[in-house]
């Protein structure tokens, strides 16, 4: 009996290891590495991967497998390793990253099916066992005398397919299809016998003489303007017959994508792509930073480069941030590869997802665009990898396997020996670094395309506003710049650093800030329920009509939100029509695609949003970019804060004057001084990254140091703090001198969710034990982290979340 080595769904310490289990005859042709399969463990039945295969086991007993979930293989070789790889680097079960890689419906409960995909006569063992119909129960299949063997080859012959039909969702979409069993000699005889009474019958045979091939029910009901009932006798009478079929989801079934042409490259792409098609046609591995000013055509640079990689037979991965995974961006994808692209992100149903997912393992696309988790697409022969905004923050999973994007493209393009491109106007200051050390090789682009120049900016010092008694959040210079654009019949961008209404409410009499009741942080007003919301635990209350403390009607909301932004518009400039893009006005589906679509057909003049409208977009039509509250992000606690906002507002900059028209930026601060925004206003990368650099360096920040970061949670705070300063004394006493061990310390926000939260941080340059001690930490409070609502630690190799 051959042996299977599985990592079981069980997420623990004592259980992140292979386990040996016997393979069944029947399973034996199935049975590979990458394969779902159900084992005993302990009393239950658990979920688990098979890593690899053996001859025989070192243990005189094992237990067998009791079924098997996938006949081709849900996760490669490949991206078996990578989740070993994972696993070491991040200090994550190993379970935990092989289940990051999947679509969330295959981590679900299922029941299985043998679904028929073709209308010719089935192999007779098959034939026996559908009977005609067009799905069975898996039971039949098991229990007939049909091997997996042949199953696995009836599958890989496009005869039938496996489908898991979850419980409590969908994973596969159907439509029932109705054809004649009859030819049409026949069905006119049929129709002469058919009762005068019986007209739905009749004109559903008639509508068969005239169409013989299969149609969907709904269709032919409509086109009979017949019920179901209609159907039923001539069901009985063997005249016609009804199966489900596969319906794929396709996201983008409702647009046709206008086919695009490649455009001539300007000599300094050519140059950028130069290197880039070298080491596609020498097939050599190597990680370049793509460095262009925003307009620069980065994204012909990637669309080129791919059509390579498609004409050599290869696959390529295209990861953006979600934010800017646009219709527009998914338009240019479309339109160059057509049906070769699957797109996957978060505003696809999972059902939706899990098809396009599907497309991949079964070798329909060559391309794919995503968010983050694309990179664990199950391609085989990836010829490319490509990080559009290398520098976003959301290419970092920050919860449970606490991976990075860039790693894992930079480690899937060494196994396939193939070049990963990181495009950004903003690269992260580490990836720049690189660059400039030679670890990365640096492309640039300095130019726009179509010569268009980068838009023009002022920075509005508001506290002289303040002085001037303008008390509004608008300054006059930027109310005038939108009044004109109007008339004009231009349009505008207007970003805020910050969603909901008002940051908070407060009581004017007493100072009471309404806090959570759950976490140390206030609660966010939102005018349109009128209710207050936790953004942390989800906890919400009505607003209150006076102060809880002292009873004073005088209780008011402070801060900005879209929402408030947009009503002060309408007040100032009623003639302005305001699209606003945010949280709140994108949830529902599709959204996000019909505001931008009434802002490119000019519906609006204004397009007012937070963080969603800084990346990706390309309007011909905006000349105006307005910025409020730019300082924002520079109050947090975060050494990064310089570095996003520099970040932020050279992206949001670059949304002005693309193409004929020349763009304006108007940049509202009260800290016009500040490095970081004085070289955004003059889109000085070079200089801002010098200047960063020596505060990086005089306080051990990366890149010249490393960071861990520990969070350490429970309901009781003693019990946290005690943890903690173990932690700390522990690291103190085993890393070398070198490395400095900062904490414990409460985190910024100290509770959350009736947990307390404390951090220690360790800052190193060189600590090659530092993973095993780690472990020795978690091993030793192995049994708290079990309990349900016990204690809880996190570790961070790569912290982009310090709060």
């Amino acid at each position: 009996m051959s042996i299977a080595k599985v990592i079981v769904d069980v997420p623990s310490q004592n259980t992140n290891r292979l386990f040996d289990y016997g393979i069944p005859e029947k399973f034996e042709s199935v049975v590979q590495p990458g394969v779902r399969i159900i084992v005993p463990f302990g009393p239950r039945k658990v979920l688990g991967y098979v890593i690899s295969l053996a001859e025989y086991s070192e243990f005189a007993k094992v237990r067998q497998i009791e079924d098997v979930l996938d006949i081709a293989p849900a996760l490669t070789p490949e991206l078996l390793k990578i989740g070993k790889w994972l696993s070491q680097q991040t200090l994550s079960f190993y379970i935990s990253c092989l289940q990051v890689m999947l679509p969330q419906v295959m981590k679900a409960s299922y029941r299985k099916e043998l679904w028929r995909l073709t209308e010719e006569e089935l192999p007779e063992e098959l034939e026996n066992i559908f009977a005609g119909r067009g799905v069975i129960e898996y039971k039949e299949f098991e229990e007939s005398n049909v091997s997996y063997h042949q199953l696995r080859q009836y599958v890989e012959d496009g005869w039938v397919d496996i489908h898991y039909e979850v419980k409590s969702r969908e994973t596969t979409k159907t439509t029932t299809v109705v054809e004649p069993l009859m030819e049409p000699m026949q069905l006119e005889e049929t129709l002469v016998d058919l009762s005068k009474q019986a007209k739905k019958q009749r004109e559903i045979v008639q509508y068969f003489i005239d169409h013989q091939e299969p149609v969907p029910k709904k269709q032919l009901l409509s086109a009979t303007s017949s019920s179901s009932s209609s159907l039923k006798p001539l069901l009985n009478q063997g005249v016609i017959k009804e199966y489900k079929q596969e319906v794929m989801r396709d996201p983008f079934s409702h647009r046709e994508f206008e086919r695009t042409q490649p455009f001539p490259l300007t000599d300094e792409q050519r140059e950028a792509i130069t290197p880039i098609l070298h080491t596609l046609e020498s097939e050599t591995h190597d990680v370049f930073l793509l460095h262009g000013v925003t307009g620069s055509g980065k994204t012909e640079i990637y669309l080129q480069s791919i059509q390579k990689v498609l004409d050599q037979g290869k696959e390529a991965i295209m990861l953006v941030p979600e934010i800017a995974l646009t219709p527009q961006m998914v338009e240019r994808f479309k339109g160059r590869f057509g049906s070769k692209v699957a797109v996957l992100h978060s505003g696809l149903s999972a059902g939706e997802k899990y098809d396009e997912w599907r497309k991949i393992q079964r070798n329909e696309v060559q391309v794919v665009v995503g968010a983050r988790s694309a990179i664990f697409a199950p391609f085989t022969n990836i010829g490319i990898i490509i990080i559009d905004e290398e520098h976003e923050s959301s290419y970092k999973q920050e919860d449970r396997t606490r991976y990075h994007a860039r790693d894992v493209a930079v480690e899937r393009g060494k196994i396939h020996a193939s070049p990963v491109v990181l495009g950004s106007a903003t690269p992260a200051l580490e990836t720049y670094a690189r660059a400039a050390k030679g670890n990365y090789k640096m492309l640039t682009l300095t130019k726009r395309m179509n010569n268009a120049t980068m838009p023009d900016t002022e920075l509005v010092d508001m506290r002289d506003e303040l002085h001037q008694g303008n008390r509004s959040m608008f300054s006059r210079a930027l109310l005038d710049k939108l009044r004109e654009r109007i008339e004009r019949g231009e349009q505008s961008v207007l970003f805020l650093n910050r969603r909901g209404y008002a940051t908070f409410v407060m009581c004017r009499d007493c100072g009471h800030v309404k806090e959570c009741p759950h976490c140390d942080i206030a609660l966010t007003y939102h005018r349109r329920q009128e209710r207050l919301k936790c953004h942390y635990c989800s906890y919400e209350e009505p607003m209150p009509h006076q102060c809880p403390e002292c009873e004073s009607k005088t209780i008011r909301y402070f801060g900005t939100g879209t929402q408030k932004v947009e009503e002060v518009l309408q007040e100032l400039i009623p003639e302005a029509r305001v699209l606003r893009m945010d949280v709140d006005t994108t949830r529902r589906k599709g959204a996000h695609e019909r505001i931008l679509n009434d802002f490119g057909d000019k519906k609006a003049d204004i397009l007012l949003g937070t963080q969603m409208i800084a990346k990706g977009l390309d309007f011909a039509n905006v000349t105006l970019v307005g910025i409020l509250a730019a300082d924002a992000l520079l109050n947090l606690p975060d050494f990064r804060a310089a570095e996003k906002t520099f970040q932020l507002l050279t992206q949001v900059s670059g949304r002005a004057g693309r193409h004929k028209l020349a763009g304006e930026v108007v940049v509202q601060t009260y800290s016009p001084d500040h490095y970081s925004i004085q070289l955004a206003s003059q889109y000085d990368y070079e200089q801002f990254f010098n200047e960063e650099m020596k505060l990086r360096k005089a306080f051990r920040y990366p890149p010249y140091y490393y960071l861990t970061l520990f969070t350490i949670s429970h309901p009781n705070q003693l019990k946290v703090q005690e943890v903690t300063q173990k932690i700390v004394v522990y690291m103190r006493n085993k890393l070398s001198e070198e490395a400095d061990v900062l904490g414990p310390t409460p985190s910024a926000l100290t509770r959350i969710n009736n947990r307390y939260r404390y951090q220690c941080m360790v800052k190193y340059k060189d600590e090659p034990e530092q993973r095993k001690l780690i472990q020795r930490i978690l091993h030793y409070y192995e049994d708290e982290l079990k309990e349900e609502n016990g204690l809880q630690i996190s570790v961070d190799f790569q912290p982009y979340q310090l709060m």
